[in-house]
C-alpha cells in the first residue's frame, strides 16, 4: 500500500492511465492526465514559495481543478488547508494567520502580500514533460496532509491536522465498508471543502475507480444528466441532501435500482422513515449510514438494507477502528441499553491534534481514543447505538429521549416541511422536549389537530411540552440542526 494519496494516484497513472479518474460538469481527467497536471501545479506553487511543510490555502469551487489543487500541495510535501465557497472574509483572514499560510488558492487574491493562484488556471498544466513516479520523493505516511477547520458555529473554530496515513486507513474503511468494486463511478454532491466528501473521494481514488463531482443536489437536472453520461453506481449524499431528493423527483431514484450498487449517507442522523422509503424504492441497492467525524471519520457503519429493525444503530466498527464505551470519568464500561455510556474510538483513521492547540487535543484524545459526548452502547452481537449526543438528548424524568425520534415521527405530518426538537428545563420532570416546526402554510395551523397527532403517534412520555413555529431550522452546511442556537431562542 502507498503511503499517501498522491502516491496512489501516481501509481495508477503508470498501470491504468486511461482509467477515467475525476469529472464534474465541465471535464473529465484520466489518471494519468491527473498526475501530469498534479505534476506541472507542483512546479507552479513551488515557484510560488509553498515547500514542504508550508500550509496552501484553497477555496473550494467543487471540481476537477480543485483536487488537482490539493495533489499538487501534497506531492510538494505541503499541507492543504481546504476553504469552503464564499467563506466570510473574517473566517479567511482567520485560518490564513493560523496557518500562516504561503499561497491562496481561489477566485482572486485576498490578501495583497499573499502570493495567489487563480483556482481556474489550476488544470493548465497538460503539456507538462511526462514524469516517471520512481524518480519523485513522496510525502511520508506520518507527514501532515491536511488541516480542516471546523465550522466555527460556537466560537473559534479547531484546525483538525490529519496525516497522510489517517487519509489511507480512511479510504480503506470506505472502500472496505461499501464493497466497492474495481469499475466503481461514485457521485459525490457533498462539498469537498469538508471531510465527508473528501473521504468518498479518496476512496475512489486508492481504489482506482472514478469520482463524478457536481455542487449539491438542488439543481436535480444537472444530478440525473451526470449520472446518465458517467453510468453512476454509487451515490453519497446527507440525509438533507436525500430528502430534498424525495421532495424535488419524488421516486425518481429509483429509475436507476438496476444501475445503483450502492449509496452512502453520513454526517447527520438519518430518520428512519427516510430509510424506509429509500428502502422501497432501492430494494437490491447497498445502503449504507455511516458514523464518523472529522476527528476520526468513517469509523462506523450499518447497512441498513439488509440490517432492517434496529432503530438507533450505527453498525459495526469500520476496518480501521476499534469502539469502547465510557462513563463519565473515561473508565470503560459494560454497556447495554439500560446503561448506557459515551462512544470513543481508536485507530489510524484517528487525527494526529487540533493544530497548534495541544490543550483542546488533550480533552478529547487520550491513550490512542478519541472520546465523544454520543450517548450509546454495544450490543451482545456487536453492534453499536448512538441514542444522541449528551447535550441533545432529553432527560425526561430519567427517561432518555431521543430527539430524532420525536422529529422522525412529526416530519411524517403532511403540513411540516422541517422540524427540530431540543430539551428545556421543567421543574416537574428537569427537562421536557420543546418541539420547533417549519410549516407550508402557518396561518391555516391548526395546534389542537397537531397535539391529536402526536398524541396518536409518539409515547405519552415523548410528548413534546412546547410547540414554536419557526420560519426556518438552523442548520450546519451538511444539515446538521444547529440546536445550541434553537436552545438560544
Amino acid at each position: 500500500m502507498c503511503q499517501s494519496i498522491i502516491e496512489q494516484v501516481a501509481a495508477h497513472a503508470c498501470g491504468r492511465p486511461q482509467q477515467l479518474c475525476l469529472a464534474d460538469n465541465t471535464q473529465a481527467v484520466t489518471y494519468g492526465e491527473l498526475w501530469q497536471r498534479v505534476h506541472g501545479l507542483s512546479k507552479e506553487l513551488s515557484r510560488l514559495g509553498a515547500g514542504k511543510g508550508d500550509c496552501v490555502v484553497v477555496e473550494c469551487n467543487q471540481s476537477v481543478d480543485y483536487m488537482i489543487c490539493e495533489f499538487a500541495i501534497q506531492l510538494l510535501g505541503g499541507i492543504f488547508v481546504p476553504l469552503e465557497r464564499n467563506a466570510a472574509a473574517d473566517r479567511v483572514s482567520e485560518i490564513i494567520r493560523s496557518v500562516s499560510a504561503k499561497v491562496y488558492i481561489g477566485k482572486a487574491a485576498f490578501l495583497p502580500d499573499l502570493p495567489f493562484f487563480p483556482i481556474s488556471e489550476a488544470g493548465h498544466f497538460p503539456d507538462v514533460e511526462p514524469v516517471d513516479p520512481a524518480t519523485v520523493k513522496f510525502p511520508q505516511k506520518d507527514d501532515t496532509a491536511e488541516i480542516l477547520f471546523s465550522t466555527g458555529t460556537t466560537g473559534k473554530s479547531k484546525g483538525i491536522e490529519l496525516s497522510h496515513r489517517n487519509d489511507i486507513a480512511l479510504a480503506e474503511n470506505v472502500i472496505c465498508g461499501v464493497k466497492m468494486k474495481p469499475d466503481n463511478v461514485e457521485l459525490i454532491p457533498m462539498p469537498l471543502s469538508h471531510s465527508h466528501g473528501l473521504r468518498r473521494t479518496y476512496g475512489n481514488l486508492v481504489n482506482g475507480s472514478t469520482a463524478v463531482f457536481v455542487e449539491g443536489v438542488t439543481l436535480l437536472k444537472k444530478v440525473f444528466s451526470l449520472m446518465d453520461q458517467y453510468h453512476v453506481t454509487a451515490m453519497d449524499l446527507s440525509p438533507s441532501m436525500l430528502s430534498i431528493i424525495f421532495k424535488l423527483s419524488k421516486d425518481r431514484l429509483g429509475d436507476y435500482a438496476d444501475q445503483m450498487d450502492y449509496i452512502q449517507l453520513g454526517s447527520a442522523p438519518l430518520p428512519e422513515e427516510d430509510k424506509l422509503h429509500l428502502s422501497k424504492i432501492l430494494p437490491r441497492t447497498r445502503l449504507y449510514n455511516f458514523y464518523g467525524s472529522t476527528e476520526a471519520g468513517c469509523s462506523c457503519l450499518l447497512d441498513f438494507n439488509s440490517m432492517s429493525g434496529k432503530p438507533g444503530c450505527i453498525g459495526k466498527p469500520a476496518k480501521n477502528a476499534e469502539f469502547i464505551v465510557v462513563d463519565e470519568n473515561r473508565k470503560v464500561i459494560a454497556s447495554s441499553k439500560e446503561h448506557m455510556g459515551f462512544l470513543a474510538s481508536a485507530g489510524s483513521i484517528n487525527m494526529k491534534g487540533y493544530w497548534k492547540e495541544p490543550e483542546l487535543t488533550v480533552q478529547t484524545m487520550e491513550n490512542g481514543y478519541i472520546y465523544t459526548k454520543d450517548l450509546g452502547y454495544i450490543d451482545e452481537d456487536g453492534f453499536i447505538y448512538m441514542l444522541g449526543r449528551k447535550d441533545d438528548v432529553i432527560n425526561y424524568g430519567g427517561i432518555k429521549i431521543s430527539p430524532e425520534e420525536i422529529e422522525s415521527i412529526v416530519g411524517k405530518h403532511p403540513e411540516v416541511t422541517d422540524c427540530a426538537c431540543v430539551p428545556v428545563k421543567d421543574p416537574l420532570t428537569g427537562q421536557a422536549p420543546k418541539l420547533f416546526l417549519v410549516l407550508k402554510d402557518k396561518d391555516v395551523y391548526d395546534q389542537k389537530a397537531m397535539k391529536d397527532f402526536l398524541a396518536k403517534n409518539l409515547d405519552a412520555n415523548k410528548q413534546p411540552k412546547f410547540i414554536q413555529l419557526i420560519d426556518e431550522i438552523p442548520r450546519t452546511f451538511n444539515g446538521k440542526i444547529q440546536r445550541n442556537k434553537l436552545i438560544e431562542q
